[in-house]
């Protein structure tokens, strides 16, 4: 049996799953040695580990931004693992349908995920919009590469008060006369579980579906510990400038915490609290482009209701000179 083959098979039983309790490398060939069948050196060892942790097909993962050793989890399907957010409509939600309860859970972390990105938006000065409606149940699986979760609204504004954000005129002018918006439009693209068998999947819908605004951020809700994984969108994220980030929220801190309308409407104490789960982790910024591209912007405002409530809210804005929330009309 070849090398790989037992380290495979050996690794399999002997590494932790969570990535908290990772084995050293040091460690990791003393203990592969004692059910290894030949004699190999530490350097091949330590060679073989850093290699198969590159590979997805492997039982072995390294712990990102650190040195230790954990087992790369079996992949679970799409649906079960809540490892992508709008894909779960259509005939893949009706894959769950015999089992209600799961469809529950997964469908509560991903509310109260989009919950805490849009709170966590707001209260670091940005201005959310979330998309609902190309989403729902009948909706056509193309608007997973057309439309993103949630757009994240960028103004120049002044130095009042936070109740009373004003646009600085100024800027707002300055923007303008140099053909550019007065705001800047980021599309995210939200997802529940990082993996090495649909990141790329991930990746280029968000690339889609920031085409028309001026830079695309993929969130993922749960910790990215793989290296192999990091690394690989880092370099995605090199090529085509969309951004990375995680927000180090496991499975089992969703459930704990409260449901989504309490997430929102949380008092301050509560939201700090809530806050402090968090454990943002930026894989790789956005590179953002200069202008919005209007051509795609008007194809998109005449096919959705949501796209003209979002402009004529941007609308607003403007002509009040204040940089208000997003609120639907009664």
């Amino acid at each position: 049996m070849s090398l790989r083959k037992q380290l495979n098979d050996i690794l399999t039983a002997l590494l932790p799953t969570n990535p908290v309790d990772s084995i050293k490398g040091t460690e990791l060939i003393r203990l592969v040695r004692l059910q290894l069948d030949g004699n190999y050196s530490d350097a091949s060892l330590r060679y073989h580990f850093s290699i198969m942790s590159c590979d997805p097909t492997s039982a072995i993962a390294k712990v990102e931004k650190g040195q230790g050793y954990y087992r790369r989890g079996i992949p679970a399907p799409a649906l079960s693992s809540a490892q992508e957010l709008v894909s779960l409509t259509q005939g893949r939600l009706d894959e769950l349908q015999q089992d209600r309860g799961s469809l529950d859970v997964v469908m509560l972390r991903i509310r109260k995920f989009r919950a805490i990105v849009h709170r966590y938006y707001e209260i670091n000065g940005r201005f959310p919009f979330l998309f609902r409606e190309p989403f729902k149940r009948e909706a056509p699986m193309g608007n997973l590469w057309k439309y993103p979760e949630i757009l994240l609204i960028d103004w120049e504004t002044g130095d009042a008060p936070d109740d009373d954000i004003r646009l600085d005129p100024t800027m707002v002018a300055m923007r303008q006369r140099l053909g550019m918006t007065p705001f800047g439009i980021q599309a995210a693209r939200l997802r529940i579980q990082p993996s090495l068998q649909t990141y790329r999947e991930d990746f280029f819908q968000t690339l889609a579906v920031s085409q028309f605004a001026q830079g695309g951020e993929l969130i993922y809700a749960a910790p990215i510990t793989d290296e192999a994984l990091a690394d690989s969108l880092r370099r995605l994220s090199s090529s085509f400038g969309v951004g990375v980030t995680s927000f180090g929220l496991t499975s089992e801190v969703l459930d704990e915490l409260p449901r989504p309308a309490q997430i929102l409407n949380a008092h301050p104490r509560e939201t700090e609290a809530i806050m402090a789960c968090l454990e943002i982790n930026r894989i790789a910024a956005p590179k953002l482009r200069p202008h919005l591209d209007w051509q795609e912007l008007h194809r998109l405002r005449a096919e959705s209701h949501e796209v003209r409530q979002m402009l004529d809210w941007l609308n607003r804005c403007l002509e009040t000179g204040k940089a208000e929330p997003f609120q639907e009309s009664p």
